[in-house]
């Protein structure tokens, strides 16, 4: 695939994943969708192919890291906050141990 597909497929995807993870909240929807199409506006006319491939490989980093590290929460009070967790974000807990337990030898 060309670097304008590519180009336009992270596009996308960044614009899906913004939706995603900022559901419901309208201003964040705003705020990132102006500033997905503001940083690919700004570099629209950029030729040089190892500057498009590291531009490629930040818009895929931002993606990743709002997929992955981006929860919301919403105020229910003055002194409470709920978190709203989306599937992916959710993994299986491991128990942290103060002292770690010797494996039995065979």
């Amino acid at each position: 695939m060309g670097s304008r597909g590519q180009v336009l497929k992270l596009f996308k995807l960044l614009h899906r994943t913004r939706q995603e993870v900022f559901k419901n909240d309208t201003k964040a929807l705003e705020a990132a969708r102006q500033k997905i199409n503001e940083e690919f506006r700004n570099n629209r006319d950029e030729t040089s192919e190892e500057k498009i491939n590291e531009l490629l490989k930040i818009a895929s980093d931002v993606e990743v890291i709002l997929r992955t590290s981006v929860i919301q929460a919403v105020h229910t009070d003055s002194d409470k906050i709920v978190l709203i967790p989306r599937k992916d974000l959710l993994q299986d807990n491991t128990p942290y141990l103060d002292k770690p337990t010797k494996k039995q030898e065979s």
